[in-house]
């Protein structure tokens, strides 16, 4: 799909749409009038006798409209006063949708010129963008016979005051960045556990080096055994897949600046171990690499925009696999840090491969650290399928990370870090275990990751309620790659 910035009236050619919006109490927006105008009051007529009031996400399709050379389609925009970032993109979404029925192979996009709170034209831009991209994403790649379901849409022309263009031209480059990284996210997310593993995640990587002009290192299961990564190899003792530890590092900044490391939990398949996962919607354990992809589509997006700064993504991979070889409970394992570490559950395998990526990060001295993970089952029952888990024992870090998910539309909630937790995962073996107990899991998996952290400022996103969705939807959101490019274009001074 291809985007433009544009000024002017409303018009578009015999092959496309007017997307303009209507309020709940059946007021047309600034473009909508103009149209009627132009039609000399056959909007008016519409909304006045009933077939569009103006409700959040409703769509009405107009053919022939008097003055216009194609079609006028309406949304609804629910009550001005109430008009916020998320009605914002609740309309986008619906317009694209309706557009997508319609056969238009262009449109020209209005709702970009309403007023959203303090929102400038580059954040209304940017989102409706984002917006456009996910609803176009389609995963066909595994069928054998391609789906011919593609919308017609190919040109979207988003409509924004001459003033405000090069705000707008700033926004689109980012809407297309984060719509890129997003989709690739969503892609490795997608993508079945006998093709998604640790080494075509390595490849990934290599095409992004190969890019963007990242420095690559693949590390393979002797150069972990070297190094002494002990708890990231036993969670591969099971699988005969080979493990990999994945960095990329982008310098876009100065050869002084200190680097943002994000480290993204790559299993690309989790049975449990010996802990073994119940038979019912085990299939979603592909989605167990989910942490991975989002720092290999974040990387992407900062290579498009070529953001200044230095960033460092590091990806432990690895299957958990139960068999002969696999690690047991009782174990005890030693990490990079030197930590003992009690293994009491199997299936807790995410922050045993983490722990050793956060020791391993020290070496870039990064000016801060956010590792991205489907961690707990916990978190999905704390904050359910719309907030991320966020800890960090950084105060400025947290709020930073805080405005970039609100400014993204992909918001976190922070959880407690407090040490009282860290009394559960006292062992009477080893310096601590690997699970505390059934209590506060999300925040006892938080607090095992901490211990590993204290050399840097450090952030931690649990994402096991926002990676993926179940059902009739099932599939990778590509969350959080929204949040974590805001967080670096902030971060870059390029907002």
């Amino acid at each position: 799909m291809e985007f433009s910035i544009k000024s002017g009236v409303p018009q578009t050619g015999a092959n496309g749409c007017v997307v303009a919006g209507v309020f709940e109490t059946r007021r047309l927006s600034g473009a909508a009038a103009a149209l009627d105008r132009a039609a000399r009051g056959y909007l008016s007529k519409v909304v006045r006798r009933g077939d569009m009031q103006g409700k959040l996400g409703a769509t009405l399709l107009l053919h022939d409209v008097p003055g216009a050379t194609g079609r006028v389609l309406l949304v609804g925009l629910g009550r001005e006063g109430e008009f916020h970032d998320k009605q914002y993109r609740d309309a986008v979404a619906a317009a694209v949708a309706a557009l997508h029925r319609t056969g238009a192979e262009e449109a020209s996009l209005h709702l970009t010129e309403l007023p959203v709170g303090r929102r400038d034209a580059q954040w209304k831009v940017a989102h409706a963008v984002a917006v456009a991209g996910a609803s176009a994403y389609r995963f066909t790649r595994m069928k054998s016979k391609g789906e011919d379901d593609r919308p017609a849409l190919r040109r979207v022309a988003l409509a924004v005051d001459r003033a405000a263009h090069k705000g707008a031209a700033a926004g689109l480059e980012q809407g297309l960045a984060v719509t890129h990284g997003v989709a690739l996210a969503r892609d490795l997310g997608n993508l079945p556990p006998n093709v998604c593993t640790p080494s075509h995640l390595a490849d990934e990587a290599r095409e992004l080096s190969r890019r963007y002009r990242m420095k690559l290192t693949v590390l393979g299961r002797e150069d972990m055994e070297r190094l002494g990564m002990r708890t990231l190899l036993s969670v591969a003792q099971g699988s005969a897949e080979p493990p990999r530890f994945i960095t990329l590092e982008y310098r876009g900044g100065p050869a002084n600046q200190k680097p943002v490391a994000l480290v993204g939990k790559g299993i690309t398949f989790d049975t449990g171990g010996i802990s073994i996962k119940p038979a019912a919607d085990m299939d979603e354990m592909k989605f167990d690499m989910c942490g991975a992809a989002a720092v290999l589509g974040t990387l992407k997006a900062a290579g498009e925009m070529r953001l200044p700064v230095n960033l460092v993504g590091a990806i432990p991979s690895t299957e958990n696999m139960p068999g002969g070889r696999a690690t047991r409970p009782g174990d005890i394992v030693k990490s990079l840090s030197g930590q003992t570490v009690e293994i009491l559950n199997t299936d807790a395998e995410g922050r045993l491969i983490l722990c050793d990526a956060l020791t391993y990060v020290e070496r870039f001295r990064p000016a801060a650290v956010i590792d991205i993970a489907t961690l707990t089952g916990a978190c999905v029952i704390a904050l359910g399928h719309v907030a991320t888990g966020l800890f960090a024992n950084d105060e400025a870090l947290a709020r930073e990370v805080a405005v970039a998910g609100e400014e993204a539309c992909d918001r976190v909630w922070r959880m407690p870090l407090w040490e009282d937790y860290q009394e559960q995962l006292k062992s009477n073996f080893a310096d601590f275990a690997n699970i505390g107990g059934r209590p506060a899991g999300a925040v006892t998996a938080a607090c095992f990751l901490a211990r590993f952290a204290r050399k840097y400022k450090w952030a931690h996103l649990d994402i096991a309620g926002t990676a993926w969705k179940s059902g009739k939807e099932k599939g990778a959101t590509g969350r959080p790659v929204p949040l974590l490019t805001q967080f670096l274009v902030n971060r870059a001074g390029r907002t």
